[in-house]
Formats: C-alpha cells, sequence, structure tokens
C-alpha cells in the first residue's frame, strides 16, 4: 500500500483494492483462506505486508493486519486482535515467514 491507512478497514479495503481479496484465518494446524477454502501450512504462506492499529479508547487493544501470500499464488489478508481471548491459532501465525526481513 502506498498510503499509510489510518484504520483497519482502510487497511483491509486497500489491500484488496490491490488483489489480497481472500481472508485469512488460522484454525487447528492449518491456515484458511475463504471464499476459496484453500488449506495452507504456515511454511506455504509469507507475510509481504503488515499493519498495526491501537484502539481508541485502550491503547493495549492492538490488531495487527497482515498481507499474506501463498505458494500458489493465492492473496489475502490476515486480521488478528491482541486479547486475552484469541479466536485464531497464533502460535500458527507466528510461523508464517516474513518475507519483510
Amino acid at each position: 500500500m502506498q498510503n499509510v491507512p489510518e484504520t483497519l478497514s482502510q487497511a483491509v479495503n486497500g489491500l484488496t483494492q490491490e488483489g489480497y481479496s481472500e481472508s485469512f484465518k488460522a484454525e487447528g494446524e492449518n491456515i484458511f483462506a475463504t471464499p476459496s477454502k484453500k488449506a495452507f501450512a504456515p511454511q506455504e504462506l509469507k507475510i509481504v505486508e503488515q499493519h498495526r492499529f491501537e484502539g481508541e479508547t485502550n491503547p493495549g487493544d492492538q490488531t495487527v493486519v497482515f498481507a499474506v501470500e501463498a505458494n500458489d499464488g493465492t492473496k489475502g489478508t490476515l486480521v488478528m486482535a491482541y486479547a486475552t481471548e484469541q479466536d485464531q491459532n497464533v502460535e500458527l501465525i507466528k510461523r508464517i515467514p516474513d518475507a519483510r526481513v
């Protein structure tokens, strides 16, 4: 993305316009892309961009959106909130290679 997004929705919308049309979710032992319903292992993916946002009322409420690309060309976003209760497999997400380093 060329402009730095100010909100989570701006980041997701901008990435979607750039072709990151899938939505990734880490559940169990795989990371799933929807709507294609493809399943990936972390090593089949790479993080190519990241945007971090803090909550307006509580700076401890952080959300990160990752732009993710798969080895087969699938591109999408993965949104992860830093909260006490997590609906994503955070350890699985941490195993996705970061292409930015």
